[in-house]
């Protein structure tokens, strides 16, 4: 996975992100890690391909609006 930079958020809008993870527990935690920065439409669950390893959740990120536990919206310089 590659990191996100300033660039990537250049300007606040509404962003798709899919996690990719080997367990509902993992997906969950990194959709509250996600939660903590950003306002969002969280996922109630995950997904699992057959034949596939892991699970995937899909959740939706306002750029916009920090969440209530942020005081500002600048952007992290790395993850």
């Amino acid at each position: 996975m590659n990191p996100i930079n300033e660039a990537h958020l250049a300007q606040p809008g509404l962003a798709v992100v899919e996690v990719a993870a080997a367990d509902d527990e993992t997906a969950f935690a990194v959709q509250g890690l996600l939660a903590i920065r950003w306002a969002i439409a969280p996922a109630d669950r995950t997904t699992h391909e057959p034949g596939e390893p892991g699970v995937r959740l899909r959740c939706f990120l306002d750029l916009r609006r920090p969440s209530g536990h942020e005081a500002d919206d600048r952007v992290p310089s790395s993850y």
